[in-house]
């Protein structure tokens, strides 16, 4: 079986992270559409795989799935761009729609990214995340020993984060607990530098299945250290997990013990970043060839930004917001 990877965006985060592990792969062909064509036969001289000049010619190809790797700014449209020609699937960069760039999620990216994903379903066409911190090595334990150890069910969460990780830390409460449902936010009345985005933000929030939480999102946290910290309250134990690379702890209410995972030290912050993006599309390719669901879907790029976007109006609203009556995914 040979899977065919269509490509549209082949800027630096495709060329970097994505297409090299693509490439690498036997059973794949790659085909690729960029609005500036250079780009694309630069990367196609490189990487292999044939250039289309047009969506409508890269359609005809009949990809299995198509990567929408465009900037945020620009993934609405393309994605829209993409649904009328009736693609099979389609895999998507987060944030899934975001106008202002990823560190300005406002509500009319919600309902456009909503609108999008209804398209999709009533096409019949396959939507995914790629949401790589899921893949980092203490994530993928930390589910491992939840598992193995019944924990049961998440209880409290807490998370200090950095707003270049704030979006994954979201998906990274819906993907340990399960998504929020309701949420008050406060923001700091000052800028943290010149962008009004720049502001710090608490957010408390209440999940599905009744977990309390409070995740702070701030630019003031030096690059040096962590960037993004959460921890886990479960009915029988606590993770603690500490950035892409840090030590995570594990606290065994029924064992008594008290455990640190580390990984080597022989590879740094940014390599265990890129080989997340290995490990996400691996998956996601493995899911592809087994006729099987996406290991990410499309709706979990669509519970992020609604809490994005329960964020922005609590704030502006000075009060709780509800997202299930105020803004419901209706998928």
């Amino acid at each position: 079986m040979t899977l065919k990877i269509g490509l549209v965006g082949t800027g630096n985060v495709a060329k970097r992270n994505y297409i090299p592990c693509l490439a690498g792969q036997e059973d794949v062909e790659l085909g690729y559409y960029n609005r500036t064509r250079a780009k694309a036969d630069a990367v196609a001289e490189e990487f292999g795989g044939e250039v289309f000049d047009t969506l409508e010619a890269l359609i005809a190809w009949s990809p299995d799935s198509v990567f929408v790797l465009t900037r945020e700014t620009e993934r609405l449209a393309a994605a829209n761009a993409l649904l009328a020609l009736k693609p099979q699937r389609l895999y998507f960069e987060k944030p899934l729609v975001s106008a202002h760039g990823q560190e300005d999620v406002r509500e009319e990216d919600f309902t456009n990214a909503r609108t999008l994903l209804q398209q999709a379903a009533v096409q019949g066409c396959e939507t995914a995340m790629i949401f790589n911190y899921r893949f980092f090595d203490q994530p993928l334990k930390a589910k491992e020993l939840i598992a193995e150890r019944n924990f049961g069910h998440v209880v409290n969460i807490t998370g200090l984060v950095h707003y270049a990780c704030w979006s994954h830390a979201i998906d990274l409460v819906h993907h340990f607990a399960d998504p929020i449902v309701e949420l008050t936010a406060l923001q700091g009345q000052y800028p943290r530098g010149d962008k009004m985005a720049a502001r710090d933000v608490t957010a408390a929030f209440r999940t599905g299945q009744d977990a309390s939480g409070t995740l702070i999102g701030t630019s003031m946290l030096n690059w040096t250290f962590p960037l993004l910290e959460l921890t886990f309250n479960f009915e029988q134990g606590r993770i603690h997990i500490r950035d892409l690379d840090g030590d995570m702890e594990v606290l065994d209410h029924q064992s008594g013990r008290h455990e640190t995972h580390a990984i080597a030290r022989d590879r740094s912050r940014w390599q265990q970043y890129d080989d997340s993006f290995v490990k996400s599309i691996l998956a996601y390719l493995e899911s592809l060839r087994q006729g099987q669901p996406p290991p990410v879907p499309g709706i979990a790029g669509l519970q992020e930004l609604q809490v994005e976007a329960a964020i922005k109006r609590s704030i502006a609203h000075k009060r709780p917001v509800d997202l299930a009556s105020e803004l419901s995914l209706e998928l």
